[in-house]
């Protein structure tokens, strides 16, 4: 676990044949194999390192899941350690599980701050709301707006000085991680409308079609209304 508080903007080295290489002293100033470091928010394991630098193993599935594909030596990106019980958790909880990725629509100041708008796919929507917490590239931000199409966070100075927000603009790619509470609610949600479903199917009760309209009469009579 994560608190989405970044220590350190390292620098990538090497990145190909399933292995990253990033420069960093941070991070590294009490590392031990086998410990985890979130990498733009993913949690990668240490597989060797050195004071100066550490190389971690990268799954196809995280490729696939990530930005990592835009990444190439000299890219800057966040580095965290994993969090310690004693740690202040200035953020929130993070878990270093990329649910996706989003581009950055738009940047706009005001006044000392900016707004950073960033437009992602429905499912990655689903788990973000107004108010709540976000990781991009594993930085604890919290949301202040949502639409169909995308979010918008506001960025204090150092946010932006302390991270790889410094280097990046409209298009580029951002790794998502949304609030790991918001992740369960869903699926519970989720396994009680379906096992609400598979109980009308075994009693014969109707079933809406797909084309009508979820609150229906049936709907609110079933749940006492």
């Amino acid at each position: 676990m994560f608190t989405g508080i970044i220590e350190e903007v390292g620098q990538v080295r090497h990145i190909g044949g399933g292995t990253l290489d990033i420069a960093a002293r941070t991070v590294l100033t009490d590392a031990q194999l086998g410990d985890s470091i979130a990498v733009n928010g993913m949690c990668l394991t240490l597989t060797s390192f050195t004071a100066v630098h550490f190389t971690a193993d990268v799954m196809p599935e995280t490729v696939r899941r990530t930005s990592l594909c835009d990444l190439q030596p000299g890219s800057p990106v966040n580095l965290e350690r994993a969090l310690l019980p004693t740690t202040r958790l200035g953020g929130h909880f993070v878990s270093g599980h990329i649910d996706g990725t989003g581009t950055i629509a738009g940047l706009r100041p005001e006044g000392n701050a900016l707004w950073l708008t960033v437009t992602a796919a429905p499912d990655i929507l689903q788990g973000i709301v107004t108010k709540g917490s976000v990781a991009l590239d594993g930085i604890s931000l919290t949301v202040v707006d949502v639409s169909d199409t995308a979010f918008t966070v506001s960025l204090i100075p150092h946010t932006r000085a302390a991270t790889n927000l410094q280097a990046k603009g409209p298009g580029d790619l951002l790794n998502i991680e949304t609030d790991i509470l918001g992740k369960y609610v869903q699926r519970f949600l989720q396994g009680q409308r379906m096992a609400d479903a598979a109980s009308k199917r075994a009693t014969g009760a109707p079933q809406p079609s797909a084309e009508a309209p979820a609150l229906t009469a049936e709907f609110l009579q079933a749940n006492g209304f």
